[in-house]
């Protein structure tokens, strides 16, 4: 798919054909609409035209128009999710890692157990009786501080329950310290476990080998077995393949992950590393696109037929699009969610672990206001450029902060080119298959 055909024009909106007649995507509100031939040749000369004023006319003439309440800058905003970097170290030696192969650039270090707790206690502490939070355990390797990631789960758990609090527990880890006694643990207290893998066989060795470059991936799925095989309680399984561009045979490592039984398989391109090793260029990111589309097509394919195909990123989009998600941010860093140290410090995400200019205060005294609000006023997509005049602002909420504040925007096209594809297999499911669209996303 060429840029052009999803390049902004106007603020306001997009146009496009999934094959059963023209539709819209009213940026506001991320709504959706089919329209007829007519709507779409005016809709089209004022986009063709660059003119704003005609655009917004249109909207309005074909009531289209529909305020939708946007804040600047949030107000206050209370900590619902907080991931433990529990083990600032690893066992592997991938070249791009954002931790710098663990460490965060520093010495190698575990969380204490008073930390942990600690941490735990400032997000439990901060939710009123009924609502929901989550914990996640990152590194490094969180498994290589497997005392401490139990005991805090365990504490977590007792102190949710006192206070009323629903807790989600999640784990991102390279796969090689599994135990089959992490199987019980993660199946008993509900983990989400995502594993990173990149490919198949050789192809996931060379990016992410061990330290002493020996292959990993046969260990991975040897350990792996005990989770993939035991479905205990709402332990959920899945694959994150981190895209770089060494391996771009993305059909069939999914077709690969699929049948190995993950329940859900999911692409992120590599934007901004620490060396810049592997980082994907606009040629690599235009192939990604087109190995990408080619996955949602066999998605697609498979959902009309009512076979499940756990395809993470259409599933998510297909999702955010029927809820019409509008977000001022890509995510909840630095507002609703933040990193925490092994020592204890806060972050805006675990990627800005051991980042000054990016820190937001500590487990024991809390968050600094201050920080937090300039963060969040100069993060907000309405201050971000090109990202203000996009029609895809809301859908992307202007791009990983971590990756933008490191190395740009590269990615701009092909998130908008992923977006147009997936609002064109949106408008089509709505006709062939709306009741799974209801199911994996209850529209407004």
């Amino acid at each position: 798919m060429t840029a052009t055909v999803t390049e902004p024009r106007v603020r306001g909106y997009h146009l496009f054909d999934g094959g059963n007649g023209p539709h819209i995507l009213v940026s506001a509100g991320s709504l959706v609409y089919a329209i007829p031939p007519e709507a779409r040749e005016l809709f089209e000369d004022a986009a063709e035209a660059r003119d704003e004023a005609a655009a917004s006319a249109l909207l309005a003439r074909f009531g289209l128009d529909v305020p939708v309440a946007l804040d600047e800058v949030p107000g206050e905003i209370p900590l619902r999710s907080i991931s433990l970097a529990i083990a600032q170290t690893c066992n592997l030696g991938c070249t791009y890692c954002y931790a710098e192969q663990g460490d965060f650039g520093g010495a190698a270090k575990l969380m204490s157990e008073q930390v942990a707790h600690a941490t735990v206690d400032r997000l439990v502490d901060d939710a009123a009786a009924g609502e929901r939070i989550t914990i996640a355990f990152l590194g490094g390797e969180p498994l290589a501080n497997r005392r401490v990631l139990r005991s805090a789960t365990e504490h977590a758990a007792v102190r949710a329950a006192e206070r009323g609090v629903r807790v989600g527990y999640s784990i991102t880890t390279n796969g090689t310290l599994v135990r089959p006694d992490d199987a019980e643990f993660f199946a008993r207290h509900g983990f989400a476990v995502t594993v990173s893998l990149d490919g198949v066989g050789a192809v996931h060795d060379r990016l992410r080998p061990a330290r002493n470059g020996r292959p990993t991936y046969e260990r991975v799925l040897r350990r792996l077995e005990p989770l993939l095989n035991d479905r205990r309680g709402t332990m959920n399984v899945s694959a994150r393949v981190t895209v770089t561009p060494r391996n771009l045979s993305l059909p069939e490592t999914l077709e690969e992950f699929i049948s190995l039984g993950f329940d859900s398989v999911g692409f992120s391109p590599m934007l901004s590393s620490p060396t810049g090793a592997d980082e994907m260029a606009g040629s690599d990111l235009n192939i990604m696109l087109e190995q990408m589309t080619a996955c949602a097509e066999r998605f697609e394919e498979r959902v009309e037929k009512g076979i499940a195909y756990p395809f993470l990123n259409a599933v998510n989009a297909l999702r955010e699009i029927h809820r019409g998600t509008h977000r001022p941010y890509p995510c909840g860093a630095g507002a609703g969610y933040l990193g925490a140290s092994a020592d204890g410090e806060l972050f805006a995400c675990h990627r800005f672990v051991g980042d000054d200019e990016r820190r937001m205060g500590d487990v024991l005294t809390g968050v600094d206001p201050a920080r937090q609000l300039k963060w969040l006023d100069d993060r907000h997509v309405h201050r971000q450029q090109p990202c203000s005049d996009c029609w895809a602002r809301y859908l992307c909420g202007g791009g990983c902060h971590h990756e933008v504040i490191g190395r740009g925007r590269p990615a701009c096209d092909y998130i908008r080119g992923w977006l147009h594809h997936c609002l064109c297999m949106y408008a089509r499911l709505t006709e062939k298959r709306p009741d799974y669209l209801d199911v994996i996303g209850p529209g407004r």
